[in-house]
């Protein structure tokens, strides 16, 4: 009887204990879990102020695009604001066009397109008959010009519209995966596949070049109009 009695109590101290342990484990585990809760909670008030701040600093570096010129196509009178334009602006596109050379105004038509899709950029236009010292500088030779000037200095030219899938009919998208390959853009899409690569044709338009002069300069004309 004593001996029942004795494993009796055993066995409700090792309950107890038991329970007991059991306790503080289910205590610690919601511990745990608590930390866990406030830590991702923590984690996500700090990744939506991250988020914020960097809305806020692209609102802001918008903001002085704009107010540089950023976000239309304009045109420069002369030569000497090129200068200032690209001075003041990381990344430049400028078009050297003539008004008789009817390949450039098809640039006209996608370059204000492209200027409001990348604020990052600046996007200009001049006459190459007021700038024969620019022109002679830059070896503009070939009109219509693409002039793409990064940190003040030209990184690349677009000639003609031979990059652009040799075709009077080429599209905006061509043309901003050309601007994209030169780094003058931020370009989203696939560099490795120029959007002109599934067209049939290329190059019904193109004639031979003409000589043309301006103020004495020798100009090839990329155009049948002049």
């Amino acid at each position: 009887m004593a001996a029942d009695t004795s494993v009796d109590m055993y066995a409700k101290v090792m309950e107890n204990q038991l329970l007991q342990t059991a306790k503080i484990m289910e205590e610690q585990l919601d511990a745990e879990l608590e930390k866990l809760d406030k830590t991702d909670e923590d984690e996500m008030e700090l990744l939506k102020e991250r988020r914020l701040e960097a809305l806020k600093k692209v609102q802001k570096q918008k903001q002085e695009w704009l107010s540089k010129g950023h976000g239309e196509y304009r045109e420069i009178p002369s030569e000497r604001e090129f200068f200032q334009e690209v001075k003041e602006s990381k990344n430049v596109v400028c078009h050297f066009y003539k008004d008789s050379t009817f390949r450039c105004k098809i640039l006209d038509k996608h370059l204000p397109m492209l200027a409001k899709k990348h604020v990052e950029t600046k996007f200009l236009k001049l006459n190459v008959e007021k700038a024969p010292f620019l022109c002679e500088r830059l070896h503009i030779k070939v009109i219509p010009t693409l002039a793409l000037v990064k940190d003040g200095k030209t990184k690349d030219y677009i000639v003609g519209f031979t990059d652009l899938g040799n075709t009077d009919e080429f599209t905006t998208e061509t043309l901003e995966w050309r601007l994209g390959c030169a780094g003058i853009i931020n370009y989203s899409g696939n560099l490795m596949e120029p959007p002109f690569q599934n067209q049939k044709k290329y190059g019904t338009h193109f004639t031979k070049l003409e000589k043309k002069t301006i103020r004495g300069k020798k100009y090839d004309s990329d155009s049948d109009d002049d």
